[in-house]
């Protein structure tokens, strides 16, 4: 039993995946509180969902793309073997966790797009380093970016654990907090071998609109 906050179909905003129709699976609760969290939502609202009802619930779309997501999905230990079972019924997994819980067990065919939280979110002190050493080549690892700090401490965060020949590493900015501009240029001067991202999906539908 996992408890679900919601399921949808929609278009992938982030990643090397974005602009791609994916299904979504929100898992309930999330161990941190980030300051710029847009799932608040998702913290404590849900629903319980057998992985049968799961299963189910996403053959109403023709996608096989599917992104397991909260919250933070790891602290439902169920999610899994959810996983797997997803892997086996020929979907392609991806899973989207904020690196703070061990990523070890997950299933090696699962594509994980983990975070490292920089200092302004308040939550760098949760980092769980020693996930790097668990990344795949085609995982990608994520900084959400809020001012000039949090770049600069991403780019020491890199140099330190040689992160772009580990995996791709994608930058984003704090949506409304940080100009995407700034950032671009920003990688742009110091040639850094990293993937600049919007949150596609805040400008295609309002950003305060869930289930998009």
């Amino acid at each position: 039993m996992l408890r679900i906050n919601e399921i949808f179909y929609s278009i992938q905003g982030e990643s090397s995946l974005a602009g791609l129709p994916c299904i979504f699976i929100r898992l309930t609760y999330c161990n941190l509180r980030c300051s710029y969290c847009d799932t608040e939502y998702a913290f404590y609202e849900g629903t319980d969902y057998t992985i049968e009802k799961i299963l189910a619930e996403i053959k109403k779309y023709e996608c096989k793309l599917v992104e397991v997501t909260g919250g933070e999905p790891l602290i439902q230990k169920e999610v899994l073997p959810l996983m797997k079972i997803l892997c086996d019924s020929g979907y392609d997994v991806i899973i989207e966790t904020s690196g703070s819980l061990s990523i070890k067990e997950i299933d090696k065919r699962v594509k994980i797009i983990m975070d490292l939280k920089c200092p302004s979110s308040k939550m760098a002190e949760k980092n769980l380093y020693e996930n790097i050493d668990v990344l795949k080549l085609n995982d990608e690892v994520k900084f959400v970016i809020g001012n000039r700090q949090d770049y600069d401490w991403s780019k020491n965060v890199i140099s330190q654990y040689q992160l772009t020949e580990k995996c791709s590493v994608l930058f984003s900015n704090v949506f409304e907090e940080l100009k995407p501009v700034q950032l671009a240029e920003w990688i742009l001067e110091d040639n850094l071998k990293v993937r600049f991202q919007i949150q596609m999906h805040k400008y295609i539908w309002d950003p305060k609109k869930r289930g998009v």
